[in-house]
This record gives structure tokens, C-alpha cells and sequence, in this order.
């Protein structure tokens, strides 16, 4: 919700407020408009943590695929080594000892970087998973509030209701993000 929309809310929220009995919808939509500017706040940090964890992912990927790389090299150089005639056999057989060693050093070092790649696109789902609690929380408080505001306008009680029906779906959806892990 852009400022100056909260503030011709607020606004036609002061005109309405005149009527006693209108008060408590005003403040409603005070807290609710300041309950949309927290989750908006909380969504787009959580957004931004998702594509944060999302570009580590992607380094640790290719971080994988360079070694990858290497150790097919390896590999290659190796299977050289043993179909071809060298007249020195002696450091043939060490360069083979070499390769094999370095070969040995890859597998272990691929199976760490996928390791920890997956491990990082767990948490750029968990990210992506909060974010979208906050995103539906503050789409129902964005409704709740415009379903309030109707209230000043109809002057019927109704909406009131069916406003804090929404915001209280918006609450209890920014709320949940504390239950995922």
C-alpha cells in the first residue's frame, strides 16, 4: 500500500471520525494500516534472504561443477598414462600415483560441495516459504483494511466486521512464519 493512499485512508478515516460510533473503525484501520507496513517490511527482507541463500546456492553449484571439472580431468590424464609407452616407467607410475591421490581428493571434496550446495537450497526454500506467509498475510490485511474503510463510507457495521475477518486470516498468516523451521 503506497503512503499517500494510507494517508487519504487516514484522512477520510478523521471526517468519519466525528461520528463517535465510528471511532473504533478509525483505529482499526490505523493499527491494521500499520500492521500492512510491518508485514510488508518482513516479506521483502525475507525475499531478499531467499535470493541471498539462492545466489550462495549458485556458487557452491558451480564451486561442485569446477571440481567436477578437475576430477574428469584427472581422470582423463590418467587413463592416458595407462595406454600409452613411456621409457621412464618409474615416473610414470608416480605421476599415475599422483593422479590417483588427486582423484581420490576430488570425490571427497565433490561430495562436500554437493552436500553443502543442498544444504543451501533448503534454506533458500525455507526463505521462499516464509516469504510467502508474509506475502499472504499482507494481502489479507490489505483487504482488511479497504474492507474496513467501506465502514466510513456505508456507515453499516458489516464491513467492520468482515475487515477484521480478513486482517485477523492476514495476522494469523504473518504469525505462522514462526512455526516453519
Amino acid at each position: 500500500m503506497e503512503a499517500n493512499e494510507a494517508h487519504e485512508l487516514h484522512e477520510q478515516a478523521e471526517h468519519g471520525a466525528h461520528d463517535a460510533t465510528l471511532r473504533p473503525v478509525a483505529f482499526t484501520m490505523s493499527v491494521l494500516a500499520v500492521l500492512v507496513a510491518i508485514t510488508t517490511v518482513l516479506g521483502h527482507r525475507t525475499h531478499t534472504e531467499a535470493v541471498l541463500f539462492q545466489n550462495q546456492a549458485t556458487d557452491q553449484w558451480n564451486e561442485y561443477q569446477a571440481k567436477k571439472i578437475r576430477s574428469y580431468n584427472t581422470s582423463l590424464s590418467s587413463d592416458l598414462l595407462n595406454v600409452i609407452s613411456v621409457a621412464d616407467k618409474d615416473q610414470a607410475a608416480k605421476i599415475a600415483k599422483t593422479y590417483v591421490d588427486h582423484q581420490a581428493k576430488w570425490n571427497a571434496d565433490l561430495n562436500q560441495e554437493q552436500e553443502k550446495a543442498e544444504a543451501l537450497e533448503k534454506k533458500v526454500e525455507a526463505a521462499e516459504a516464509r516469504a510467502n506467509r508474509y506475502d499472504l498475510g499482507e494481502a489479507l490485511l490489505e483487504i482488511g483494511l479497504v474492507v474496513t474503510s467501506v465502514t466510513l463510507l456505508t456507515r453499516s457495521r458489516i464491513y467492520w466486521f468482515l475487515g477484521l475477518i480478513f486482517a485477523a486470516g492476514g495476522i494469523l498468516s504473518a504469525l505462522s512464519v514462526a512455526l516453519l523451521k
